[in-house]
């Protein structure tokens, strides 16, 4: 990282951090919005007059039809944001930052613009609305993660902080709850997220790059502002050589990474990377714990108001107490990558000592992140199964521990798992098959209201056992580096 280069460098560091935290994960507040939509009378019609929406002079008690149709948006737009990332993860790999930032910018504009003037009579938009906010802030995400490329070693540290960055920007939600209860309306929160778009159309043409920040870094590589400098072309070059040379030496699946007598390296190509059982197991360890979060998310203002039993002041401390822990994924996020990134120094300082494979060394400092992500999951399933109202607090706090390590790690592992080429196509699959997945929260839900008449033991009980399941990808991981980190003579 060239010295002259830091201030620009950090510019855009912060500047993307700010994007992400303020804007591109808002849909994960969906608990505060969904608390302000029912003050409002949302969707209160579809409760039947008997449903005693209004009988405990509390405002927020049961209504079955009502949560169910929150329920849905959310499921809705929880499935967009996973979904689109295909798309839109190749739009990115295709067409670069800048079409890629102005696609966003037209989805989130379109979307705050639509919620904005919504009304009671027009709510059946927020199904429109809300799926376009989600894609325009998975897009954002998308095209700040390779910001890390700017930052070397620290790579995998400023991916996880966007990752965190990107989960707590749910706390804009929250700011508009309690704006609104300070008679600051709906529309005018929403119009001002609107009118933010002029910042995100100036960074997009002064703080970003047009293509791609290529990884290894260049010397002397500028975009942004020095945009057009004559030494961008060199960059590039050296970028595509080096690029070469870091997948032919390092992102090759473990039968190719030393070939035999005659043979020559070949780049793995995305299909083989996308068949892989690397590739699977991860996609069942990021599916599983996803669920439990999406579900989690989806069901809380139905399960607090359960918990409260109706009281709707108890409701909303306990949603501004979540929506508040939300904030720290910020502050949790770096420390798995972080993690990751000493690891990954130590373990390949060492394999260069003993002559054994680089990538089995830097993929086996993905272990711990993956094993501790699970193990919160494991702690948050747990408690958000006792229906215990003060012991939901805990519940809080691992949640949004857990999810902070669960999108920057999965981002960290792919970069460490898959040649860097296909990294926005991988993600885009990955976070697409995990949405599929994800729909099951609706039925879930369903079950929980009808059959299981708001009794979710059943359901808790399936949750802790597919969470134990997702100990599996990290132990395969680890047995996959073992051999090469304990037997270099091995694999010669």
């Amino acid at each position: 990282m060239a010295s002259q280069g830091l201030p620009l460098h950090l510019a855009t560091l912060l500047t993307g951090l700010l994007e992400c935290l303020g804007f591109a994960g808002v849909i994960f507040g969906w608990a505060s919005l969904v608390f302000v939509f029912k003050t409002e009378h949302y969707f209160e019609e579809l409760c039947e007059p008997d449903a005693g929406l209004m009988g405990n002079g509390t405002g927020q008690a049961e209504c079955k039809a009502q949560d169910e149709r929150f329920s849905l948006i959310f499921t809705l737009a929880s499935f967009m944001i996973n979904f689109m990332t295909f798309p839109t993860g190749y739009i990115f790999d295709r067409f670069k930052t800048t079409v890629a930032r102005l696609i966003a910018i037209f989805f989130y504009t379109s979307a705050t613009l639509t919620i904005a003037f919504t009304s009671v009579d027009t709510a059946l938009l927020l199904f429109l609305a809300m799926p376009m906010l989600t894609v325009g802030g998975i897009l954002f995400l998308i095209t700040n993660l390779q910001i890390g490329n700017l930052f070397g070693k620290h790579r995998l540290t400023i991916i996880t902080l966007y990752n965190g960055a990107f989960d707590s920007s749910s706390a804009v939600f929250l700011i508009i709850k309690l704006l609104y209860e300070q008679d600051i309306s709906l529309r005018a929160s929403f119009i001002f997220l609107s009118v933010c778009s002029v910042w995100h159309v100036g960074r997009t043409f002064l703080l970003m790059p047009r293509g791609h920040i290529p990884y290894p870094l260049p010397p002397n590589y500028s975009y942004g502002l020095c945009f057009g400098n004559s030494t961008i072309k060199e960059g590039k070059k050296t970028a595509e050589h080096e690029n070469v040379e870091l997948q032919s030496k390092e992102f090759l699946s473990p039968k190719e990474e030393i070939p035999g007598p005659g043979q020559q390296q070949k780049p793995r190509s995305f299909w083989s990377c996308a068949f892989s059982r690397r590739f699977a197991w991860h996609l069942v360890w990021l599916s599983v714990i996803q669920l439990c979060h999406y579900l989690f998310i989806g069901t809380f203002n139905s399960l607090l108001s359960n918990l409260a039993r109706g009281d709707r002041v108890l409701v909303s401390t306990y949603t501004n107490a979540f929506a508040i822990t939300q904030f720290f994924g910020v502050l949790c996020a770096p420390w798995n990558g972080l993690l990751m990134d000493k690891l990954k120094e130590k373990y390949q300082k060492e394999a260069q000592k003993t002559g054994s494979s680089t990538l089995a060394a830097a993929l086996f400092s993905a272990v711990p992140s993956l094993a501790l992500t699970s193990l919160l999951c494991l702690g948050f399933a747990l408690c958000a199964s006792i229906p215990v109202l003060p012991l939901q607090y805990a519940t809080f706090i691992l949640q949004v521990i857990c999810r902070s390590f669960l999108y920057g790690g999965n981002a960290a592992f792919l970069t460490l798992a898959f040649p860097p080429e296909h990294f926005g196509k991988l993600l885009g699959l990955m976070m697409a098959l995990s949405a599929i997945v994800s729909l099951l929260q609706f039925p879930i839900f369903t079950l929980i209201k009808g059959p299981l008449q708001n009794d979710p033991l059943y359901v808790n009980v399936m949750l802790v056992l597919a969470t134990l399941l997702t100990l599996v990808h990290p132990f395969l991981v680890y047995r996959e580096c073992q051999p090469r980190k304990e037997s270099p003579s091995a694999i010669a």
